[in-house]
């Protein structure tokens, strides 16, 4: 189905079932343990044996020579596979490291063997009598010091690195009013719940991965790449996923260990990454550090904005997109964005919850606030008078729907935000000093192809196989909710079948791209089995309304399942949005405020309330939506007070690579957290009306805090995680 012009009205209009506060309907499952994730698949013919990664013990250089003669000894070992027994491997389209490393190591970690054998205790006990010899070499982990060497990294399409519009350098120094200031941002781990995991089966030529991936059709692509098979000889299985941002979306080592062990060993393999391995092993949110430079007249009108972003990566890695919501997000004749790539020899930089914008909008939105304070406006109206309604760098295509104004004042009225004292440091209560902060939430919105097959069946139930995976977000109710909206039904009488390659290609979990497209591609295909129906029962599908289980036209009205009283009925269909994206500006507004407490004497923070106003559309669950808001307002707060991967610059790894190292926020961190969605709908974004919501939750809530730390001690910090060593030597006398 084209979807290239506003969708007028549409069954899911009636809001019968979209748009009302549903429970997830996988939640019985999850909560009585029976939703099967990735390591717990037992039933593949026979006895699973269990994979154990050897990780490589340098960051750079080469293995002189590995020694697995104890190891291939040990009691229950069945095979181990190395890169000089694996055969030849291929490289998938979206992997930058070797996913089995050998004789050339990449990065810290890599992996360089795994040892499968009967007992998971036998092959982890195995593994540590691998004897690897390296001759290392000198490797790159410093980003600042890599920075004067970065260089301009290769566009793809209309997304090129550096973009200017007018007389930056120009409109800059003639500014009466001007910042010039540099942030950072530390590296970052998506620290998820479920470690990567698969099994591998192999019948024949032919493979089968259940693994916990966020998007299937990519990995299924390349799988058989790296592995040498035929597509179709494929399948992945990856029905529940216990967490990803981002670290999930490509194929990683676990996933091609699995299929090299249980073809060595000619049986089942389980491979769970350990969690010491995985923040080195796979992917990471890569550091930056950012210049932004604004000037304006004194009325608060921006006439200059620039920002440049330096991150690393590996040799064919991509840069952090830092700079791209700056495109975007405010007005200014005279613009300029740069991004600037160094070799880095850490671990493998990618996507991980809001890439670009989560780290862009941590510097933009300080350097607004130090604006605004400059300007003696108040940040909410500096932002506001600098709003715009057309792209910025491309006049003549209009937001589908822009309503940050409305996001910024509506949380300002109910945040109370009139009661904030403009002058730092100025409010006390005890021991603690209490500041207000507020930040702008952006996230773009993408539109991306996506498919889906529905069956009815003669007791009227609906069944739904996509390959969207559901990846803790919620996917299987809204698209549950989709289906019985569409066909007249009740939840009940809907079945959501997920993440199986052998389904339709959907979007995928990625991006906050995943509901409104996997959802329009349920609709693409329901439209498809409501011409069916109607042309089965003799109705004309024009003039036919799905209700209650009925199929009614006139004074007619049929049982649904009277359609597939013969057989079963089958409809399949995508959407596409032809050029929609080229006409309008599809993006995601709101506004964070924070109120927090910082001890005068120990610097200690304390949030203690939280807001999210957003305009992302039509909101097909307000219950999944608000669970997906508050729990990136949690993410946030980790970025701005705690997260940070240390990073040895010595001999190129992340020092804290687990949970006790790495910290993220814990319950007696995160206070109460409001949420408003605005009601928007949004008829040029698909015939769902809606829009991504779980990335804009994010974007904005650590330069919230940072602004309220200054605003309650008058201490601006500009580099993350903001803790207690850069605030102390500069708190006020207590």
């Amino acid at each position: 189905m084209k979807f290239d012009t506003p969708a007028t009205t549409n069954p899911i209009d009636q809001l019968k079932i979209i748009g009302h506060a549903t429970s997830r309907i996988d939640g019985p499952l999850k909560t009585t343990g029976k939703a099967t994730y990735a390591y717990e698949w037992h039933d593949v013919g026979s006895r699973p044996a269990y994979g154990y990664i050897v990780g490589s013990a340098i960051a750079k250089g080469r293995i002189a020579s590995i020694d697995l003669s104890r190891a291939k000894a040990a009691p229950g070992v069945m095979a181990i596979v190395t890169a000089e027994n694996a055969g030849k491997l291929g490289k998938g389209n979206y992997n930058t490291a070797k996913l089995l490393g050998g004789p050339e190591i990449d990065h810290y970690h890599q992996a360089v063997a795994v040892v499968v054998a009967e007992t998971f205790e036998q092959a982890r006990a195995a593994a540590q009598l691998v004897q690897v010899s390296y001759s290392a070499a000198k490797g790159s982990f410093d980003l600042a010091a890599g920075r004067d060497g970065a260089a301009k990294p290769p566009g793809r399409g209309d997304n090129q690195p550096d973009t200017n519009v007018g007389d930056f350098p120009g409109a800059f120094a003639a500014a009466p009013v001007q910042l010039d200031a540099t942030y950072t941002t530390p590296d970052q781990a998506h620290a998820m719940m479920e470690p990567h995991a698969s099994m591998a089966a192999w019948d024949g030529d032919k493979l089968t991965l259940w693994t916990s991936n966020q998007m299937i059709a990519w990995t299924t692509g390349d799988v058989a790449k790296t592995l040498g098979l035929p597509k179709e000889n494929v399948r992945l299985i990856s029905p529940f996923i216990g967490g990803g941002f981002g670290g999930k979306l490509f194929l990683r080592s676990d996933a091609v260990l699995a299929a090299l062990g249980a073809r060595a060993a000619n049986r089942p393999v389980k491979v769970a990454m350990q969690r010491p391995l995985m923040f080195n092993n796979t992917t990471h949110r890569p550091a930056t550090i950012q210049r932004i430079r604004i000037g304006a007249n004194r009325d608060g009108k921006i006439t200059a904005i620039g920002h440049e972003s330096w991150s690393g990566n590996l040799p064919e890695g991509r840069p952090e997109t830092a700079v791209q919501q700056t495109r975007l997000l405010y007005a200014g004749e005279n613009r300029m964005t740069a991004l600037r790539l160094a070799m880095l020899d850490l671990p493998e930089g990618n996507a991980m919850r809001a890439p670009g914008e989560a780290p862009g909008m941590m510097a933009l939105e300080i350097a607004m606030d130090e604006m605004a304070e400059r300007l003696n406006l108040d940040p909410v109206e500096f932002r506001a008078r600098n709003d715009t309604q057309v792209d910025p760098e491309h006049p003549g295509r209009p937001f589908s729907r822009r309503q940050l104004v409305a996001c910024m004042k509506t949380g300002a009225e109910r945040f109370g935000w009139s009661a904030r004292n403009a002058e730092p440091g100025k409010r006390r209560e005890g021991r603690w000093l209490v500041g207000m902060g507020m930040a702008a939430a952006f996230r773009n919105n993408l539109l991306m192809k996506s498919g889906a097959r529905v069956r009815l069946d003669r007791s009227g139930t609906v069944t739904v196989e996509t390959d969207m995976t559901d990846i803790g977000t919620g996917s299987y109710t809204i698209i549950a909710q989709t289906a019985a909206e569409m066909m007249g039904l009740p939840l009940e009488k809907v079945v959501v079948r997920l993440g199986d390659s052998s389904f339709p290609v959907s979007a995928g979990s990625g991006g906050q791209f995943g509901a409104n497209n996997s959802t329009s591609g349920v609709y693409a295909a329901c439209v498809k089995l409501r011409e069916a129906v109607a042309q089965k029962l003799g109705f004309n599908s024009a003039d036919v309304a799905f209700s209650d289980g009925q199929v009614s036209s006139g004074n007619r009205s049929v049982p649904l399942g009277q359609a597939a009283s013969d057989s079963e009925l089958i409809a399949e269909d995508s959407i596409e949005y032809g050029d929609l994206a080229k006409t309008h500006q599809q993006s995601t507004f709101g506004a964070h405020f924070v109120e927090l407490g910082v001890d005068v004497a120990t610097a200690e923070i304390r949030v203690r309330r939280m807001l999210a106003v957003c305009a992302a559309g039509r909101v097909l669950n307000p219950k999944t939506a608000r669970s997906q808001v508050i729990g990136a307002m949690t993410m946030g707060v980790g970025a701005a007070l705690m997260e940070e991967l240390a990073v040895d610059k010595r001999t190129g790894f992340f020092v804290n690579h687990d949970l006790a190292g790495y910290e993220v926020p814990v319950h007696a961190d995160i206070p109460h957290q409001d949420t408003i969605f605005l009601d928007e709908t949004d008829p040029m974004s698909s015939p769902m009306k809606a829009k991504g919501i779980g990335e804009l939750g994010l974007c904005g809530v650590a330069a919230a805090l940072a602004n309220a730390i200054y605003n309650a001690t008058g201490i601006r910090v500009r580099d993350y995680p903001i803790t207690l060593d850069k605030l102390l030597h500069r708190m006020p006398d207590a």
